[in-house]
């Protein structure tokens, strides 16, 4: 462990975090910015003694939970997170205590410059966190009212869902994807209330989780039944949001087709 390297760390991120981020006062006393060593310790429910070794390259190696204390302390960003287990020796990280449940607003701002292009944003969990208005036009006028999670909406029919060709597809892909989150967050309180919730409800979720399926995000072809424009071509494509574990699903139609001309007059309306 290049301890002097994490000590360095941990009084950069400490000289710049301000109090008020973090809900203390800002105080008039403060002769230096960012917190107290006294603050961060407290922060992270250590003793004052064990972090201030830590700053001064002297402590022993920090297990992962302290690891994680220490970066919801300073209010790392994954990417920071991720170096401070590094420093500390730890190898990858352990996910967060649960799925990310916000989209990040650069990620949002991606889909208002996409206007011919129907994009939604899901998390680990299949909850829906962002969408598009042709996404909302082309997937159902009822899409962010009631239950936003899309698993439940596949397995338990809560909200509206047009006929799919991918239908028994996309029940792979959910419960592959749910298997996963399962694994990645194990304390996560509402993921175990929806897979209680599918398990109970779903003899077909309860079918295809028994078959432990696996999937990678990546292109695939569907034919979705719409009320209004008929039937329609579609790609979907996946763009991956990896320090949120969340992804961005792209809804196109091959250029110069009917489904393409259909959605064209959709977006027309968004």
């Amino acid at each position: 462990m290049p301890r002097q390297e994490l000590a360095r760390f941990l009084r950069e991120r400490r000289a710049g975090l301000r109090p008020q981020t973090v809900g203390l006062p800002p105080g008039t006393d403060r002769r230096t910015p960012g917190l107290r060593r006294e603050e961060v310790a407290e922060l992270a429910h250590m003793s004052v003694d064990y972090y201030i070794r830590l700053e001064q390259a002297r402590g022993p190696r920090p297990s992962p939970r302290v690891l994680d204390a220490l970066a919801g302390a300073l209010r790392l960003a994954p990417a920071e997170r991720s170096h401070l287990f590094r420093l500390a020796g730890s190898g990858a990280p352990p996910p967060g205590s649960a799925a990310v449940r916000r989209v990040r607003p650069h990620v949002a701002h991606l889909l208002e410059r996409l206007p011919d292009t129907a994009a939604i944003v899901t998390d680990a969990a299949y909850g829906l966190v962002a969408w598009n208005p042709l996404a909302q036009l082309l997937f159902g006028g009822d899409l962010g009212h009631g239950t936003t999670n899309l698993a439940r909406r596949r397995f338990l029919g809560q909200g509206r869902m047009y006929e799919s060709s991918s239908a028994e597809e996309s029940g792979h892909i959910v419960v592959a994807r749910l298997r996963r989150a399962a694994e990645r967050y194990p304390h996560d309180g509402q993921l175990a209330a929806l897979l209680d919730d599918l398990r109970t409800g779903s003899e077909d979720f309860r079918r295809i989780w028994a078959t432990h399926p696996v999937h990678a995000p990546g292109h695939r072809t569907k034919v979705l039944d719409h009320p209004e424009l008929g039937r329609l071509r579609l790609n979907c494509d996946v763009l991956l949001v990896p320090e949120d574990d969340q992804e961005v699903v792209l809804v196109t139609a091959d250029p110069g087709s009917a489904s393409a001309r259909r959605i064209a007059e959709l977006a027309g309306r968004a």
